[in-house]
């Protein structure tokens, strides 16, 4: 399930240099993700790094795109061509 992030947002930037799959961006008024990029890090890192550092908890679980493990990998490899997932 890809992340969104809510209008908790405190448009610090944290997250966006913390996600692999450069799949956020800063938004007219906060920063958001795009779900055909997020992974919830999968291939990159054990957790979803933009929730991890993120002061006020923004990135959530985005239940409009519910992904499994496999399909997340799947996507992760095709952003990623060539390269061979860490996790």
């Amino acid at each position: 399930m890809a992340y969104k992030i809510t209008e908790d947002c405190i448009s610090c930037g944290a997250c966006e240099s913390e996600c692999p799959n450069a799949a956020i961006s800063e938004g007219e008024s906060t920063f958001v993700i795009d779900p055909n990029k997020c992974t919830e890090c999968v291939g990159s890192n054990p957790s979803p790094k933009c929730a991890e550092v993120c002061p006020v908890g923004a990135p959530q679980p985005d239940p409009d795109h519910k992904e499994t493990k496999e399909q997340l990998l799947e996507k992760w490899k095709k952003l990623h061509p060539g390269e061979t997932p860490k996790v």
